[in-house]
């Protein structure tokens, strides 16, 4: 397939052999030092070092930096901007899965923004406080999962209390992206997965969500069409065409996601914060109870989202009952105790998930009862 292009608003570059472009791009913005930030795992990767080798060779000078937890938090952010700072640098690369781009981005937002970092917290407004210029920004996703490439905002997490915070401005697009499902071929089957459950999960969430975009309506439901097709062939007998599918809608999600999310992942980033739970592992199960939870709330969504995937059953039940049969053709867990949840950790995760900053976005309103409910559920 030739390389294509999509703005959204940012320019996506897509396509195999998307990524051969990015020494030129950085060259043309006159910068020479960027800071490429990924994780410990793809730093050891034979195609990073063809990346690191072809931007080096581009005349490039390149500081790496992987020092960052799987579920990202603000020391992380802080490590990073040290060496930025350090190594004089000029710009930023986000590469890899959320967790990478989201580190990435906090570090664009912290060049030049030195106050405490959550005081930007956009659940507080401090989103208003995101005045000054920030450094070039591209990002390379080799996961297809949170779409966080072609996010305006990170999720990073308090070091101590484990509250996830959202950092967000407009200022904080990539300018580019590198989109090659080739850099996703070589993921594991497990984190094709899960990865690809959080795709999911972000399209079925936001066309669920109550705020009124319709056009987040309609990319949300082709992204569940692409996933519906392209996931389970993405795991279990990779091709390059279910890779790309999996990576469109991957961005797909996270564009959509813009309209909101919902109980889903506030039943979810507790985990992440709380257990190391990988966020996409945890969509993947606590999806169809959460799904079960809204489906009398909007009916007629549910009917919607049945169209496009491939059931005899148009409705809720047909809808909730594939995604159970989705999981387990790719491996994914059915219960909570199966990924590591105790029985005695459920009310510190439901008063967690009440915290959560994704529910108020839900078709229906989510207590403290209706966590412990759907956690006890899911266990």
């Amino acid at each position: 397939m030739s390389v294509v292009q999509f703005n959204f608003p940012t320019i996506i570059r897509f396509g195999a052999g998307a990524i051969d472009e990015l020494p030129g791009f950085l060259l043309e913005q006159g910068t020479c030092r960027p800071l490429l930030v990924t994780d410990a795992t793809i730093a050891t990767l034979p195609f990073f070092t063809k990346i690191l080798q072809q931007l080096e060779s581009a005349g490039l000078i390149i500081s790496v930096f992987h020092e960052i937890h799987k579920n990202p938090v603000k020391s992380d952010v802080y490590a990073g901007t040290n060496q930025y700072d350090l190594h004089a640098c000029d710009a930023v690369i986000g590469l890899g899965g959320g967790a990478a781009i989201d580190v990435a981005r906090a570090i664009v937002l912290r060049v030049f923004h030195r106050d405490d970092l959550f005081v930007y917290d956009d659940l507080i407004g401090g989103d208003v406080l995101v005045t000054g210029p920030v450094p070039i920004f591209v990002t390379v996703p080799t996961t297809a999962g949170t779409g966080s490439e072609v996010g305006r905002s990170a999720i990073i997490a308090d070091d101590v209390t484990h509250q996830k915070k959202i950092l967000f401005s407009p200022k904080l697009l990539a300018i580019r992206v590198f989109a090659d499902p080739q850099l996703t071929v070589d993921l594991p089957p497990a984190i094709t997965a899960a990865t690809g459950m959080d795709a999911l999960t972000h399209n079925m969430e936001a066309f669920l969500a109550k705020n009124y975009h319709p056009l987040c309506d309609g990319i949300a439901l082709e992204g569940i069409r692409l996933i519906a097709n392209a996931l389970a062939t993405a795991v279990n007998a990779p091709t390059l065409q279910s890779r790309s599918d999996m990576l469109l809608a991957s961005m797909m999600g996270a564009i959509a996601f813009q309209k909101g999310l919902g109980v889903v992942h506030s039943l979810a980033h507790p985990m992440s914060a709380l257990l190391d739970t990988h966020h996409g592992l945890a969509n993947a199960v606590n999806l169809p109870y959460g799904l079960a939870f809204n489906a009398s709330c909007v009916p007629e969504k549910f009917n919607r989202m049945a169209q496009v995937l491939p059931i005899e059953q148009k409705d809720a039940a047909g809808v909730i009952e594939w995604v159970q049969q989705l999981n387990q053709q790719i491996g994914i867990p059915a219960k909570l105790r199966e990924v590591g949840v105790q029985e005695n950790q459920l009310e510190t995760l439901s008063q967690l998930a009440l915290q959560d900053f994704a529910h108020p976005n839900n078709p229906q309103p989510v207590s403290l009862n209706d966590f412990r409910a759907l956690y006890a559920a899911a266990f």
